[in-house]
């Protein structure tokens, strides 16, 4: 993720532009691995290698870095999402169906520890920046969602969206607390039988 610095006089040193992105990279570790608060801010300055002052530079407050590094997971979820959704097709009924297979991938990952949002959400405050953040995740990948089931002809695309997306959240909870890959396969047959009920189509099994 950070490039590593070629040998010579300024091996030791980390460039400014690399700085942040070290420290952001051992924050998504930490932050995933033990929680937004069990990681203390002395653990990651140790842990990326940069000074205090060099990290009090870039993120003055604990929530600043969180909030960067929200917006990282953000992006690669996302990124996972469209890309299995993408996989299945241009029928949008392939795609709402075929984007549960990023949940597959994500709970056969070691180290899976669930959603970063839902935890994130759990560690804070409702009305917090932190918080607001995880919420707009979720409404961001809601309105995505209800775009494809409106493009399918659901009649109700709101409603899909929002059964869909619980769906979603479910597997990806499920999927830490059973530590059992099956929960997002079973999600991923709900999901299938959810939007074929709303298309009026039948679900084939496996589908």
């Amino acid at each position: 993720m950070t490039p590593t610095a070629a040998p010579g006089k300024q091996a030791a040193r980390t460039p400014a532009g690399q700085a942040r992105e070290k420290i952001l990279a051992t924050a998504f570790r930490l932050f995933y691995a033990q929680g937004l608060r069990a990681a203390g801010i002395d653990t990651i300055i140790a842990e990326s290698g940069v000074a205090k002052a060099t990290f009090y530079k870039y993120f003055p407050a604990k929530d600043d870095l969180i909030l960067a590094y929200l917006e990282k997971v953000d992006g690669v979820w996302t990124g996972q999402l469209h890309a299995a959704a993408d996989a299945a097709g241009s029928d949008p009924a392939d795609r709402l169906v075929g984007l549960f297979d990023a949940l597959t991938s994500a709970c056969r990952r070691d180290g899976y520890r669930g959603c970063a949002f839902i935890n994130a959400a759990a560690e804070s405050a409702s009305g917090t920046r932190v918080h607001e953040r995880t919420a707009a995740h979720k409404e961001n990948v809601r309105t995505w969602i209800r775009g494809l089931a409106e493009e399918a002809g659901a009649p109700d695309p709101d409603q899909l969206a929002r059964s869909l997306t619980l769906v979603l959240d479910g597997g990806l909870a499920s999927g830490v607390l059973d530590a059992d890959p099956a929960a997002a396969i079973a999600a991923r047959d709900t999901a299938a039988q959810l939007v074929a009920a709303s298309l009026g189509h039948t679900a084939a099994p496996g589908n």
